[in-house]
């Protein structure tokens, strides 16, 4: 089973606004920078969809250490995950359906795929891939931004 590194971050101009995410994919020596965005969405949706659009890179089973700065992301995935799921994805109060459902249940089927170590990074703190993966988040959203301009 391939070893592999995933670095991912997401980006937002207004929340909700012009969005991006991205992604580096690292085996070895080789890297895989992945990014895009959406002209109306929140920071939420640009973080988890980073992580999906990169575990659906991959094109077969791997172990994966999975670096993010999204505590969102992180705590979604290895706390509240299991309770929604057992809620019909619903909250814990059993009545406020899960924001972003469909991402979470996208992600949900690709986590099932892979062998996942979570490493939650400090975001803005001199991490060299969090950087580049926030540099090109940002770029990506603010390339909406700007495409939006009247």
């Amino acid at each position: 089973m391939p070893d592999i590194e995933i670095f991912t971050d997401g980006a937002c101009s207004g929340n909700p606004g012009a969005g991006g995410w991205a992604a580096i994919l690292r085996y070895g020596e080789i890297e895989k920078e992945l990014s895009g965005g959406d002209d109306s969405t929140t920071n939420n949706r640009m973080e988890l969809t980073a992580v999906i659009e990169a575990l659906k890179a991959l094109k077969k089973e791997c172990s994966i250490t999975l670096y993010t700065d999204s505590r969102y992301v992180m705590d979604g995935v290895l706390s509240w995950l299991p309770n929604w799921k057992s809620n019909g994805w619903r909250t814990s109060n059993k009545k406020s359906p899960v924001k972003n459902v469909e991402l979470w249940q996208e992600l949900d089927k690709l986590l099932s795929e892979h062998k996942i170590k979570w490493v939650w990074v400090k975001g803005h703190n001199g991490h060299p891939e969090n950087e580049r993966v926030d540099r090109l988040a940002r770029n990506e959203a603010q390339n909406r931004s700007v495409t939006k301009m009247p």
